[in-house]
């Protein structure tokens, strides 16, 4: 049985060594779709909606209306401790793909139930783009 969730929130990035426009700092309205696959438990669930909230939000709240930089961009680093800005520092370039594995990598150090057998995280950058990954659990 597979059940999902939807998230949103506001973020900011750049790819610095972008050939196209998203070399400029911009930002997007992104979404992540969380899916969780596994047997029902003695309440006939996968998970409670409830406690997929639980573990997601925390992680929303840190990026939503953050700007999500790399360790290495210094120049906007700079700018954001200067401006005391909301961010992310991270250590890889924020594409949808290396997002989408970091948001599937902070679901998974969450304690899962004993019937949960797999977690797909989509995060959409666009309405019509997104990266997709999964990992199998126990």
């Amino acid at each position: 049985m597979k059940i999902a969730k939807e998230f949103k929130w506001e973020m900011g990035h750049r790819l610095p060594e972008h050939f196209g426009q998203c070399k400029n700092i911009h930002g997007h309205s992104y979404k992540m779709l969380v899916e969780i696959e596994g047997e029902l438990n003695k309440d006939e669930m996968v998970i409670d909606y409830y406690d997929i909230e639980k573990i997601v939000n925390p992680i929303i709240e840190k990026i939503d209306h953050a700007f999500m930089v790399n360790k290495k961009d210094k120049e906007v680093l700079e700018f954001l401790e200067k401006m005391n800005s909301k961010k992310v520092v991270v250590d890889f370039q924020s594409t949808a793909e290396n997002i989408c594995l970091y948001l599937l990598n902070e679901i998974r150090k969450v304690s899962l139930p004993q019937n949960v057998s797999e977690i797909k995280v989509r995060v959409y950058e666009t309405a019509h783009d997104y990266a997709e990954d999964s990992i199998k659990i126990g």
